[in-house]
């Protein structure tokens, strides 16, 4: 990620833990969904909030090749919360 990307992920990721306190989440919930965030950025090197619908279905995909349904799923409503209540998508 560049400097600016960067600083950009930090925010919307600090939003994102603040959404996840404010909803009243459980702490083992707000790691899940704090890492599902992670993970993506960290999967296509960019902030989560620049990735396109054909991105997602390719990271999920490549995601049910490595992992268990469990956390499919987990990852799946971490990042409906993340689009939906920080960046009101």
């Amino acid at each position: 990620m560049t400097p600016n990307e960067l600083n950009r992920y930090h925010s919307l990721y600090e939003q994102h833990l603040t959404n996840l306190k404010l909803q009243g989440k459980r702490p083992a919930t707000i790691d899940a969904y704090s890492r599902a965030v992670r993970r993506i950025s960290r999967y296509f090197d960019c902030c989560p909030d620049s990735l396109t619908p054909d991105q997602l279905k390719q990271y999920f995909a490549s995601l049910i090749q490595t992992h268990s349904w469990s956390t499919i799923k987990l990852d799946r409503n971490g990042l409906q919360f993340f689009y939906r209540y920080t960046l009101n998508k």
